[in-house]
């Protein structure tokens, strides 16, 4: 394959994952905005899932050379990022 095919592959790769990764922010936010409703271990687990989900897409997108490590670290760092964020927003209003 001729460097610009593999370029390509990889641009794709990498925008397929950050739409996934995209429909998991969007989970969080939905979960933020309605920090009202009480912890849900069922949200907890499709959340937990999802990521799960992605992770495996990641490093099968890492294993196939379609995109660096570092970019699959990233995704999965900012979206544990703000899991955290909502975990501990929620453990707040649960005060």
């Amino acid at each position: 394959m001729s460097s610009d095919v593999l370029l390509s592959l990889s641009q794709k790769a990498l925008h397929l994952l950050q739409e996934d990764a995209d429909k998991i922010e969007k989970l969080i936010e939905v979960q933020m905005e309605n920090l009202t409703t009480r912890k849900c271990p069922l949200y907890e687990e499709v959340l937990d899932t999802q990521i799960y989900g992605l992770s495996r897409e990641i490093d099968f997108a890492i294993r196939a050379e379609l995109i660096t490590e570092t970019a699959g670290r990233q995704i999965l760092m900012k979206l544990e990022r703000n899991v955290a964020q909502l975990y501990e927003a929620m453990s707040k209003n649960k005060e």
